[in-house]
């Protein structure tokens, strides 16, 4: 199996888990994504979760909207910018975000069971470094650009 068909595995796996088990906190697919960025990143603006999620603006618009309607995200007046609000967890959203949490960390465990420290810390850097060659692509895409092959 090639590494780009392994990496789709493990993250629809993963994915698939993830959904399954965060179905009582009442989050749908891949909703927790955006609320972890959030938490993670208090203040952060929709774009930068487009960028950061790869996804495009109008997915991040409807989870975000989701995410307000059930109470665990806030929007905030940007000073910077009247075109775009600051994202917050609310206290809910901060505690939906300690069991998702406890599963990134498990998963991430599971996931490299078996691997020394030296493994995942190459591991790490190579899967770095991989997204950060398909940055350029993605954004030509998302813009309306084509790759040549």
């Amino acid at each position: 199996m090639d590494a780009l068909r392994a990496i789709g595995v493990v993250a629809r796996a993963l994915d698939g888990i993830a959904n399954i088990e965060f179905r009582d906190l009442e989050l749908t697919r891949g909703q927790y994504l955006y609320l972890v960025r959030i938490v993670e990143q208090p203040g952060i603006i929709q774009e930068q979760l487009v960028n950061e999620l790869k996804v495009d603006r109008a997915t991040v618009a409807r989870s975000v909207a989701k995410l307000c309607h059930q109470g665990l995200v806030e929007k905030r007046a940007n000073p910077a910018n009247a075109k775009s609000s600051l994202l917050y967890a609310t206290t809910a959203g901060q505690t939906a975000y300690g069991p998702i949490h406890r599963e990134n960390l498990y998963s991430l465990n599971q996931a490299v069971a078996g691997m020394s420290a030296d493994e995942q810390a190459t591991l790490t850097r190579l899967l770095n470094q991989m997204a950060t060659n398909i940055d350029a692509d993605w954004q030509l895409v998302k813009n309306g650009g084509k790759r040549r092959y």
